[in-house]
């Protein structure tokens, strides 16, 4: 017998299943048990690849066995595996800039922090540079920051983030696909300066913090890293002191050029910036194996056997590391919450014929880059296709809400059901409060959307006590050792949260129709333009 797994079992949360067709209770307790489980100090913050992750991913293989679902991995298990490649810089980056005439050489993290590379070894790039405004090369979406520019062969230099005032979801978007849009144009590199907004929500010092911790990725069978951006040799982020010398000598003062981006509907032009950089740098992989834990709960309705509805969370933290006494990242709330409430959602739909199949998956590398969710959409586990995709991620379980926001339900015929299953649960459904964060594409379900996937992201919302609850998580313990198992858990909470997404898979499992884009919705209109779409709802 596995050893492992017979004391895994020892901490299986035990509840009766309901009656076919009676509703299910959610308890408040076995939401509790899992994040117990999942966020203790022996599971060492379960870091892609490590024994930590194995140990939690054979947690919820064992609840999903429990629960009677079935594996859905290629060769029969509940385990989807994968190989995730660590790049590290070795050795001190060298980012030289010359100007007037003079060279000026940045290798210190204070003036710079360059990402290593996936795919190249060695990297050496030498080119002029041009500045791009916020590096959006879309016209038709209103958005033509590289007009009049050629960027071919060269080093773009962009703002981070995107202009205020932008709808967030498509902001977001395009900022995601900054480095794809400047290799569209040719560039061979990209360095981003913070925006006044960006520093002050990251200052300089909370990057460097950050910036230790390797560039991660998945590698196909061929033994190469998958990027979306291979051309691009070399990205850096430059600290606005250190580009200011850069901007004064093309004439063109950075203070000027980020006052204007701070404004609603400010947007800096771009213009040659007269100057060459140098980048160069070298990196260290290691390649580990990792799994997304994919399971599946067959559908009634043959008719509906290839149309899958998906649930998702991230398994992974971010591990042991660090640099003060308290070196280890549970990861509590980010994301044992989510998992968490997955699982007790699962238990409940496994309890609950659907007419539609559901494919649960727990992933592995969010905190690396989206990393098993961006597999799994690429590598389905499923024979027909996911139709529609609901993302737990991080829900804040230390206040009593009493609304959910959906990140992405106004693009689909999911944003009614959803919004059903809010006023089923009792609370009512927010918009986007916190727009200035994009997290419309930090979480795994954006992985789908990419692949034409309807999907929302689930999130406890800002009426009330939520507002400062969840701000003072992101400002305290988001990515801390702080976040632990001494935060101040309202397990109620988790059971509602729960409840809610319950309803929302349910409706979704049964619904009468499929899922479909709604024919305004630009995701619908990017990833998946020959699909057949809803007519959009009245306002």
């Amino acid at each position: 017998m596995n050893v492992k797994a017979l004391l895994l079992a020892s901490f299986l949360a035990s509840t009766a299943a309901p009656a076919l067709g009676q509703e299910p209770v959610f308890n408040p307790e076995a939401v509790r048990a899992h994040v117990t489980f999942l966020a203790d100090d022996l599971l060492e913050g379960r870091d892609t690849g490590s024994r930590g992750y194995d140990i939690a991913a054979n947690y919820v293989a064992s609840q999903f066995i429990a629960m009677g679902l079935k594996p859905a991995a290629a060769d029969g298990s509940f385990f989807q595996k994968l190989t995730v490649r660590e790049a590290r810089l070795e050795g001190t980056p060298r980012l030289t800039l010359t100007f007037g005439g003079k060279d000026t050489v940045l290798s210190d993290t204070a003036q710079v922090l360059v990402r290593p590379s996936l795919t190249d070894s060695g990297v050496a790039v030498e080119a002029p540079l041009v500045f791009a405004g916020f590096g959006f090369d879309r016209p038709d979406l209103g958005f033509d920051d590289y007009k009049g520019l050629n960027v071919k062969g060269k080093i773009v230099v962009v703002l981070t983030g995107f202009p205020k005032g932008t709808p967030s979801e498509l902001g977001a978007h395009l900022n995601s696909d900054k480095a794809v849009m400047a290799m569209k144009r040719g560039a061979v590199a990209v360095i981003a300066v913070p925006t006044i907004e960006d520093t002050a929500r990251r200052p300089w010092a909370r990057r460097v913090e950050i910036s230790d911790g390797p560039a991660k990725g998945w590698v196909g069978s061929d033994g190469k890293a998958f990027s979306r951006t291979g051309a691009i040799k070399g990205s850096a982020t430059l600290n606005p002191d250190a580009a200011a010398p850069l901007f004064a000598a093309a004439g063109k003062p950075l203070a000027a050029i980020l006052a204007q981006a701070d404004r609603t509907g400010g947007r800096p032009r771009g213009f040659d910036l007269k100057a060459r950089a140098s980048l160069t740098f070298a990196n260290t992989w290691n390649d580990v194996v990792s799994e997304n834990v994919v399971a599946m709960l067959p559908g009634t309705d043959p008719a509906l056997a290839g149309e899958f509805v998906g649930m998702t969370a991230h398994l992974d933290h971010i591990g042991d590391h660090g640099k003060t006494a308290d070196k280890l990242y549970n990861g509590a709330m980010d994301n044992a919450s989510g998992v968490a409430t997955m699982l007790e959602v699962a238990r409940a739909v496994a309890s609950q014929p659907t007419r539609r199949p559901v494919l649960f998956a727990a992933l592995t590398g969010e905190e690396g880059g989206l990393i098993g969710s961006d597999y799994l959409a690429r590598n389905p586990v499923v024979k027909g296709d996911v139709v529609g995709l609901v993302n737990f991620d991080m829900p804040v379980l230390t206040y009593k809400f009493s609304d959910v926001v959906a990140f992405g339900a106004e693009n689909s015929t999911m944003g009614p059901i959803v919004a059903q299953a809010a006023r089923q649960a009792g609370i009512t459904l927010s918009p986007d409060p916190m727009p200035e964060e994009g997290l419309f594409t930090r979480s795994d379900h954006y992985r789908f959307v990419q692949q034409g996937v309807p999907a929302v992201f689930m999130m406890t919302g800002f009426a009330g006590p939520g507002e400062k609850a969840f701000r003072d998580f992101l400002k305290t313990h988001y990515h801390q050792p702080s976040d632990d198992l001494k935060l101040p858990f309202d397990w109620e909470a988790g059971a509602l949260f729960a409840k809610v997404n319950y309803y929302t898979v349910l409706g979704l499992a049964n619904g009468a129709e499929r899922l479909r884009w709604y024919a305004g919705s630009l995701f619908g209109k990017e990833f998946a333009p020959k699909a057949a779409k809803a007519a959009d709802p009245v306002k």
